[in-house]
Parts: structure tokens; C-alpha cells; sequence
């Protein structure tokens, strides 16, 4: 009687072991091995994300750096669209040498610098450029030498909206030699919608400025806050002479709500 108590408990026994763990039979060199796998263990899960599909290199570029132009924008004024145009247009989109191996997004070269350099062929052989460490160290630079350059000032009395003014306004401040570089400019920000993260940036504040023509065939603008003769001129790529011509201007005092002919249709 005794035994078959002690084969009954050792059937229980078995029989509790086998619902918390399972044999696994696995052949390796022509001979058989048991693996107990303890069933109450947890298995962790990594869940991996799925890389960003791109349909081009300029579209990988400004995913990787709005937020960088976004930023430099608050805390420099300077329009992360325009920000965004001039880093795939100098540094063919993060692949041109000086982007790759100096991080240099914006073909700034030495003059009184005192960091790391690298000598590239652009203008002349061999001439000397800044290298830094991060891509973020140069979107940096390039806000401060737009910002620490008096050549530059005129640009920062341009709305923030107003990409395409500032995209001449460059040109016409020495940055770039080519004639078509303003063009490039504004054909980049409107293709990939770059005015977008401008607007994001701005928020409630953000005004998209189109030119009206009216029945006289002039093209008028309407005067906002914060706007002057010198601004509205670069806009229409025009003169502040030439706007006191045409609307009869003693001074350059305007006022908010007034309608300006900034020039005919058939110059625009």
C-alpha cells in the first residue's frame, strides 16, 4: 500500500514538472540532445523600426535638418526655408566633399578662423574652408555670419515670410556670384515646400504676401506692420527712389493699410 502512495506522488510530481516545461530535441554531430526550456520564463521582444524611405537625397536632407534651420530661425530671424534652399544648394544635399568630410554645409571658408580647416578647390586652388566637428556647428556659423555682417542688414528688415526677397537680397549683398542663384533659391523652397517650416516657426503670425493687380494694370501692396520702403523694394526687386517716384513720396514714412503701385504688370 505504502508504495503505490509513493509511485502516486511521484506521478504528480511528473506530471506538474511537464506543464511548466517542454523537451526539445535537437541533432547536432549524429547524436541526440535534450534542452529542458523552462515555459515560464518571458521572452523580451525588440521591436525595431522601419528606416525612413526616401524618395531622393534632397528629401533625406531636410528631414535631417528643418529642425536645425527651425531653430536657428527663432533664435536668429533668418528664414529656415532660406536656411534649408542655401544648404542643399552648396552642399548638393549633404553629398559635395565639404559637407562629407568637414561638415561645412555652407562653403564658408577660413578668413580669421582659428579651428580645424580643410583646403578645397573652389574659386581659386586649394583655398582654405572651416571644418567642424558637428553639421549643427555650421548651420551655426552661417546665421552668424549672415547676422555679424553689416552688408547683410538690409536682409533682416525683410518679413521672414518673404523667402523670395530674401533669396535676391543675398544675391544682391555679395553672397553668391551666380545671377541665378536667387532663382534657385526660391525654385528649391517652392518645389520641396520649404515655406512651410517657416510657417510653423511663425505660427499665428504668418502672412503669405501676394502681389494685386488692379484694373489700372499696376501691381499694388498693401502696407503691414513692420514694413518699410527699403523691404517692399526688395521684395519687387525695385528701388526706394523708384517707389516714391510712382506713389508721389516726399519721405519714407508709411502707414499701415496704405496701397503702394509697386510696379506694372508688365514688369513683374
Amino acid at each position: 500500500m505504502n508504495r503505490i502512495i509513493v509511485l502516486l506522488c511521484v506521478g504528480c510530481l511528473l506530471f506538474s514538472c511537464k506543464s511548466k516545461k517542454a523537451i526539445v530535441t535537437k541533432k547536432g554531430n549524429d547524436t541526440e540532445r535534450q534542452i529542458v526550456i523552462d515555459r515560464t520564463d518571458k521572452q523580451k521582444e525588440v521591436i525595431e523600426e522601419a528606416p525612413k524611405v526616401y524618395a531622393s537625397n534632397t528629401e533625406r536632407y531636410i528631414d535631417n535638418y528643418k529642425e536645425v534651420a527651425q531653430n536657428e530661425m527663432v533664435l536668429y530671424g533668418i528664414p529656415a526655408s532660406i536656411t534649408l534652399a542655401q544648404g542643399i544648394l552648396e552642399s548638393a544635399s549633404g553629398s559635395g566633399r565639404l559637407s562629407v568630410e568637414a561638415n561645412n554645409h555652407f562653403g564658408i571658408k577660413c578668413h580669421e578662423w582659428t579651428g580645424a580647416k580643410i583646403y578645397h578647390d573652389d574659386d581659386k586652388k586649394q583655398e582654405c574652408f572651416r571644418k567642424y566637428k558637428d553639421a549643427k556647428y555650421s548651420f551655426r556659423d552661417h546665421s552668424l555670419f549672415l547676422t555679424e555682417r553689416k552688408r547683410y542688414s538690409g536682409l533682416f528688415l525683410l518679413k521672414k515670410e518673404d523667402y523670395k526677397g530674401w533669396a535676391k537680397g543675398l544675391k544682391e549683398a555679395g553672397y553668391a556670384t551666380d545671377r541665378k542663384y536667387p532663382q534657385k533659391l526660391i525654385d528649391l523652397i517652392e518645389r520641396y515646400n520649404l515655406h512651410e517650416y517657416d510657417k510653423a516657426v511663425l505660427g499665428d503670425s504668418y502672412t503669405k504676401y501676394e502681389p494685386q493687380v488692379v484694373e489700372n494694370a499696376f501691381v499694388t501692396y498693401t502696407v503691414s506692420k513692420g514694413d518699410t520702403l527699403y523691404s517692399i523694394s526688395k521684395r519687387y526687386n525695385t528701388t526706394v527712389k523708384e517707389l516714391q517716384n510712382i506713389n508721389g513720396l516726399n519721405d519714407t514714412a508709411l502707414s499701415i493699410g496704405q496701397v503702394l503701385v509697386v510696379k506694372p504688370v508688365s514688369n513683374n
